[in-house]
């Protein structure tokens, strides 16, 4: 279990962004023997090896085939690489009683409060020209803090304990520096510098850059019997770490697919997103014909693998009486009659006597019937592709916040339970 942990803490911490959660994935799997495939290029691809296709540089497939293509069937495992963060805007730079800061966009369902106060760092991909006028993008990581955003003093703001409406434009505006009266920001000028520090070469010209702070502050494993995970971006670096270590333990004698996907937290509407067609296009590619893409995906089964809402013990009114999912009690399946999941009894029927074969514990989980529920990449794949599919997900406390909670137990049950999917024979 500690290992487990020890794991995720590691790669959450090198995974500030999807870009590096993607590359960092990618370089397990290249360690693990997978080769790297170029979506450019033709594919000439090979039973018993296992390939990765990337896009935009913050989506990653990985897919191991094991038999004719046309003569199997798929064990995917789905979840995504993005959270709810703030990204930093084009025209970033603001200049208020000489303090620096930047403007920011609110990426997805962040809750805001915990921003305030934290000790900040700025990770991502920057466009760049050459000296040669050639342009390239690179990954770039702050890691120390460099920034946050100070909450105002309770004497200036007396109703702060009783809650007060955030305001994202004006208030979630980081500060970076305090200025001396003749000087200009130059925020090109600051990741210039940057790029040269991180990678050591100089660049002619910033064209763009796609940029959002995180919290420094490490993830731990915390509890008097170390039962529990606290950490930015479990949701969903967590199902991520999960279904790669999952694939790459597996006895791989079954066709296998890890799908990560950016931009979930926005509804998945994009080139690289679950409602984009890279997974379709994926499969199509490694199929061939049309009769033996849609014979195989009709034989194959998806475990969309995304955080579930854990039981407060503070707010247990927010919970169905008989759906509260505890931490540590193994993962949940998710269910909802108005296809906000993609659980079917059928799907939920195998998870659970696969969960059960392997004496993993899950649980059920339906929101209340009188508050909304939120989605997951699951009905988007399930209808993009067609293919039959459950969501599933580790209980988790303060989902999109800047510091989540999970238990460290549900981390192993999940691997062992999607470890077992990947080894399973018959769908």
């Amino acid at each position: 279990m500690l290992d487990h942990s020890q794991g995720l803490i590691e790669f959450i911490n090198a995974s500030p962004t999807p870009f590096h959660a993607t590359k960092n994935i990618e370089c397990c799997l290249l360690g693990a023997g997978f080769q790297l495939l170029d979506e450019r290029e033709p594919w000439q691809l090979e039973k018993n090896q296992g390939y990765i296709v990337k896009r935009n540089d913050s989506s990653i497939i990985a897919f191991y085939l094991a038999q004719e293509a046309n003569q199997s069937n798929w064990r995917m495992v789905g979840a995504h690489t993005d959270s709810p963060c703030l990204k930093v805007r084009p025209n970033a730079n603001h200049v208020e009683k000489n303090y620096w800061q930047l403007g920011v966009e609110i990426y997805g369902g962040v809750l805001l409060a915990p921003w305030f106060d934290r000790d900040l760092s700025l990770a991502g991909r920057v466009t760049y020209l050459d000296e040669h006028k050639q342009r390239h993008s690179c990954l770039i990581n702050f890691q120390r803090a460099i920034a946050n955003i100070p909450n105002l003093a309770i004497h200036l703001n007396r109703s702060a304990n009783s809650g007060w409406d955030i305001n994202p434009q004006k208030e979630i505006m980081p500060i970076l520096a305090q200025l001396e009266t003749e000087q200009s920001p130059d925020f090109k000028q600051l990741l210039q510098t940057q790029i040269q520090a991180e990678h050591g070469f100089n660049t002619a010209q910033i064209l763009d850059f796609e940029l959002c702070f995180y919290d420094v502050q490490s993830a731990s494993v915390i509890g008097l019997n170390q039962e529990f995970i606290t950490s930015a971006r479990l949701d969903n670096l967590l199902s991520c770490y999960a279904g790669l270590q999952a694939l790459i333990t597996s006895n791989q004698q079954y066709n296998s697919l890890l799908v990560c996907t950016d931009h979930e937290e926005v509804g998945s509407a994009s080139a690289c997103g679950a409602d984009g067609p890279f997974l379709e296009q994926v499969l199509r590619r490694i199929h061939g014909s049309e009769e033996d893409f849609v014979r195989s995906i009709q034989q194959s089964l998806l475990i969309s693998a995304d955080n579930a809402h854990g039981v407060h013990p503070n707010y247990t009114e927010k919970h169905d009486q008989n759906h509260g999912p505890l931490l540590n009690k193994g993962p949940v399946i998710k269910i909802n009659a108005n296809q906000r999941y993609a659980t079917t009894s059928e799907t939920s029927g195998f998870f659970r006597q696969l969960c059960e074969a392997q004496k993993v514990p899950y649980q059920s989980f339906v929101t209340r019937s009188d508050m909304a529920c939120g989605s997951t990449i699951g009905p988007i794949t399930a209808s993009k592709i067609g293919i039959p599919t459950i969501d599933i997900g580790v209980p988790t406390f303060a989902m999109h916040s800047i510091r989540e909670t999970a238990g460290s137990h549900d981390l192993s049950y999940l691997i062992q339970a999607l470890c077992a999917f990947y080894n399973q024979q018959h769908l």
